[in-house]
């Protein structure tokens, strides 16, 4: 019995340090894709602005949220634990969405209120 542990021992520390590798780069690709994200947030005519804070703080959340699924997911130990992480990210991120778009919605809602109540100019 002890022989058959062994290939299951070596295939499970190989998947470890496969795991940790990819963990490694994730976190270096999310680096870049944060800094990436914030110059060219930075660079738009509305840079300066609640929205502009709000979309990078949304997308920040969304990418931190993913990458914590993955790390979750790389630790199951079983199907059902794959189901189970898989169904909980799902849940949270549906949530997550309809609080964004929400806030979103409401940010619209608010610019084209003020840009309605906005009198126009009617001098020559």
């Amino acid at each position: 019995m002890a022989d058959d542990k062994e290939p299951f021992e070596a295939l499970t520390a190989t998947a470890e340090q496969t795991a940790e590798q990819i963990t490694k780069q994730a976190q270096g690709a999310m680096e870049n894709y944060f800094g990436w994200l914030q110059k060219t947030m930075s660079a738009l005519p509305w840079s300066n602005t609640n929205l502009n804070r709000i979309l990078l703080s949304h997308a920040t959340q969304n990418v931190t949220a993913t990458f914590a699924f993955v790390q979750k997911l790389s630790q199951a130990k079983s199907f059902q634990d794959v189901v189970k992480i898989q169904t909980e990210f799902m849940n949270a991120q549906l949530n997550s969405f309809n609080d964004q778009a929400k806030i979103i919605g409401e940010i619209y809602t608010k610019a084209a209120t003020a840009v309605a109540k906005t009198p126009f100019d009617m001098s020559d």
